[in-house]
C-alpha cells in the first residue's frame, strides 16, 4: 500500500511539473515585447549589459583596420614605397590575422570554461587579460610589441564574444531574444563608429597620439563594463545544468522572476534540459557533431561563416585604405569611414524590427542575395580603374554593402547562433561558430593584403568578384537548410530537431509542446471559471 501511495504521489508531482512546463511554454508565446519589458526589466537590462561587453570585441577588431589608414602609423611601422609610407605586407597580415588565431583559442576555451565554472567568472577573467593587452598596444613603438598586444587581446575577445552571445540567448525573454541577439550585431557597428570618430579627430596628427588615442579609448569601454560585471547574475540555465536549482532560483529572482513565475521558469528549464539529455550523452565539443546535434551545429554556425565568405573582412577592414588608394585625401577617407559606420548602424537598427517581422530565414536569405548583387556590381565598377566616376561608384557600393550587411546577415547570424543550438551545448556551439568564422577571417586577413595591395596582385576592389562567387554557394545552402526559428521556445526547437522536421517546414509546423501549452492554458481558464 505504501509503495502504491508513493508511486501515486510521484506521478502527481510529475504531472504537476509537466503542467507547469506547458504553461511556462505557453506564457512565453503570450507575452509580447511591452509586457515582457514590463514584467522582466532586469532580465532585459542584463542582456543589454552583455551587449555592451561585446563592444570591447567590436572596437578592438575594427581599430586594427582603421589605423592602417593613419599616415603616422604607416610611418612608424612601415617603409617607403614609391615615395609613400606603406606597411609591410607580412606585418599587416600578422596584425589582422594573429589576433584571429588567438581568438579561435579564446572561443573554444571560453566555451569550455563557461560550461565548467560559469558565464560570469569567465567574463571577469577575460576582462583582466583585455586590460593587459590594451596596455601593450598603447605603449607599442615596434611591430613586435604591437603584434604581442594584438595577439594577447585575441584570447580575451574570443572568450567575451562566445560567452556574451550565450548569456544573451539564455537570459533574454523570448519576445526580445531576436532583438537582443541582433543588438550584438549593433555593438559591432557602434565600436567601429567610435573608432572612426576618434581617427577622424586625431588621425591627421603627426605624433603617435594619431593612433594611440584609439587604443586609449578602449580603456573607457572596459572600465564601464568593470563597474557592473561583479553584480551580474549568473545564467540560470547554466546553474540548472549543474543541478543547482536553489542557486538558479536565486539568480532568476535577480533577473526579475519571482514567486510563481520563478518556479515555472525553473520547471521549464529542467524539462527542456532533461529532453536535451536524450540527444546528448555528454556536454563535450565532440557531442556537437553527433547524431541530431550535427545538424543543429551546422545550421547554427552557417550564417556566421557566411559573413566571412560574403566579403565583410574587405568592407570593414580595408575600406579606408581603399578609399585612399582610390585617390581620396586622408581627411576625406576618414569622413567617408564615419559615413560607412553610421550607415552600418542604421542598417543594424533596422534589423531589430525585421528579425521578427520577416523572420530569421527570409532576412538571412534575401539579405545575402542582395549582398551578392552588390558585390558583383562593385567588382564591375572596380574594373574601370581609370574612370574617376567608376571609382567613386565603387566606394558608394562598399558603403551600400555595409548597410545591407548589417540589416541582414551581419545581425541575424548572432540570433541563429544563439537560438538553434541545443541548451546543454549552447556555449560550446557558439564557441565553435565564432572560432570557425575567426579562422576564416584569419585566412582572409593573410590573403587579402597580397590580393589587394598595389605592390602585390593589385586587385583592389575587384576582390568583390571572389566574395560574390562564394555568396552564390552560400545561398544554395541557406535555401535548403536554414529553418525559421522566430517565436519558438527552446523546448519547441528541441522537439522539431529531434523529429527531423525539414527546414522549409519549420515555420508552419505546430509542435506538441506548443499544442500542450495551449491545452494547459485552456484548462487553467476553465478551472478559474
Amino acid at each position: 500500500m505504501e509503495r502504491q501511495t508513493s508511486a501515486s504521489l510521484h506521478e502527481e508531482v510529475g504531472a504537476e511539473a509537466d503542467r507547469l512546463a506547458h504553461l511556462g511554454n505557453q506564457e512565453e508565446h503570450e507575452l509580447g515585447k511591452y509586457e515582457s519589458l514590463k514584467r522582466y526589466p532586469k532580465a532585459c537590462a542584463w542582456a543589454l549589459f552583455a551587449v555592451w561587453y561585446v563592444l570591447l570585441v567590436s572596437f578592438e577588431n575594427q581599430a586594427s583596420g582603421n589605423i592602417l589608414g593613419i599616415p603616422t602609423f604607416r610611418q612608424d611601422f612601415g617603409y617607403l614605397y614609391n615615395g609613400k609610407w606603406t606597411l609591410y605586407a607580412n606585418w599587416q597580415s600578422a596584425f589582422s590575422g594573429a589576433p584571429l588565431a588567438s581568438a579561435i583559442i579564446g572561443c573554444f576555451g571560453g566555451g569550455a570554461l563557461a560550461d565548467l565554472v560559469g558565464r560570469k567568472p569567465v567574463l571577469i577573467g577575460a576582462m583582466v587579460v583585455s586590460y593587459a593587452a590594451i596596455t601593450m598596444e598603447f605603449v607599442a613603438v615596434t611591430n613586435e610589441v604591437f603584434f604581442g598586444g594584438k595577439f594577447l587581446n585575441g584570447f580575451a575577445t574570443g572568450t567575451i564574444a562566445t560567452v556574451c552571445v550565450t548569456y544573451i540567448g539564455e537570459v533574454a525573454p523570448l519576445a526580445f531574444r531576436g532583438i537582443f541577439t541582433c543588438l550584438v550585431g549593433f555593438s559591432y557597428t557602434l565600436g567601429p563608429l567610435t573608432s572612426a570618430l576618434i581617427v577622424n579627430y586625431t588621425g591627421t596628427s603627426t605624433t603617435r597620439w594619431a593612433y594611440r588615442s584609439v587604443f586609449c579609448a578602449q580603456y573607457g569601454f572596459a572600465f564601464i563594463a568593470t563597474l557592473f560585471i561583479f553584480f551580474m547574475p549568473e545564467s540560470p540555465w547554466w546553474l540548472m545544468s549543474k543541478d543547482r536549482s536553489d542557486a538558479a532560483a536565486k539568480n532568476l529572482n535577480r533577473l526579475g522572476y519571482t514567486g510563481a513565475a520563478a518556479q515555472t521558469r525553473l520547471v521549464v528549464m529542467q524539462k527542456t534540459l532533461e529532453k536535451s539529455q536524450l540527444e546528448t550523452a555528454g556536454a563535450t565539443y565532440l557531442e556537437c557533431f553527433r547524431k541530431n546535434n550535427l545538424r543543429r551545429t551546422l545550421i547554427s554556425i552557417a550564417p556566421k561563416c557566411m559573413q566571412a565568405f560574403s566579403g565583410i573582412t574587405f568592407a570593414s577592414s580595408y575600406a579606408t585604405y581603399y578609399i585612399q588608394l582610390a585617390g581620396y585625401s586622408t581627411e576625406d577617407s576618414f569622413k567617408l569611414q564615419i559615413v560607412q559606420q553610421v550607415v552600418s548602424m542604421i542598417g543594424s537598427m533596422m534589423s531589430w524590427y525585421l528579425v521578427d517581422r520577416m523572420g530569421r530565414r527570409d532576412l538571412t536569405f534575401y539579405g545575402l542575395l542582395s549582398l551578392t548583387v552588390i558585390l558583383l556590381v562593385c567588382g564591375g565598377c572596380a574594373t574601370a580603374s581609370n574612370n574617376p566616376a567608376a571609382i567613386r561608384a565603387t566606394v558608394a557600393f562598399i558603403i551600400l554593402y555595409c548597410w545591407m550587411y548589417n540589416v541582414s546577415i551581419g545581425a541575424v547570424a548572432f540570433t541563429v547562433l544563439a537560438e538553434v543550438s541545443t541548451p546543454r551545448l549552447r556555449a560550446k556551439t557558439v564557441g565553435i561558430g565564432l572560432a570557425v568564422v575567426n579562422g576564416l577571417n584569419m585566412m582572409w586577413s593573410f590573403v587579402l593584403p597580397f590580393l589587394f595591395n598595389p605592390d602585390k596582385a593589385n586587385l583592389g576592389a575587384k576582390v568583390a568578384f571572389i566574395f560574390g562567387g562564394c555568396s552564390v554557394l552560400c545561398l544554395t545552402y541557406l535555401y535548403f537548410q536554414l529553418p525559421e526559428t522566430a517565436g519558438r521556445t527552446f523546448e519547441e526547437l528541441d522537439e522539431m530537431f529531434q523529429k527531423g522536421i525539414p527546414a522549409r517546414k519549420f515555420k508552419g509546423y505546430k509542435p506538441e509542446a506548443q499544442a500542450l501549452g495551449e491545452i494547459a492554458r485552456e484548462a487553467e481558464k476553465g478551472e478559474k471559471t
